[in-house]
């Protein structure tokens, strides 16, 4: 099973950026289990590496692994919409219990 790395990018501990945080980890959770790895940046503590990412608004998440990288940008309320803007929709298994199931 593969692994997954996402990194959330967020502008300080606002209402948002939590919204964000607990919205990716729900959707983490249900979809990926344990197969993944979740790293929040605040880009106040490091600008230098949203301008390395080319981070232009925040939350971003971007996938890093598995290959390709996939970036969504903005609200994550919409579990579906951030599935498959990241390419996770096709790889994960449907079953009872996921979002997805048939």
């Amino acid at each position: 099973m593969e692994k997954y790395l996402l990194k959330l990018y967020i502008t300080g501990q606002t209402p948002r950026s939590l919204r964000a945080i607990a919205q990716l980890k729900q959707i983490c959770e249900t979809e990926l289990g344990g197969r993944y790895e979740m790293q929040v940046i605040d880009i106040l503590d490091r600008p230098q590496l949203a301008e390395d990412e080319q981070i232009l608004a925040t939350p971003t998440v971007v996938k890093v692994l598995p290959p390709p990288i996939r970036r969504i940008i903005g609200d994550l309320s919409d579990a579906e919409r951030v599935l498959v803007g990241l390419d996770l929709r096709q790889q994960v298994e449907r079953g009872p219990g996921n979002l997805f199931s048939s």
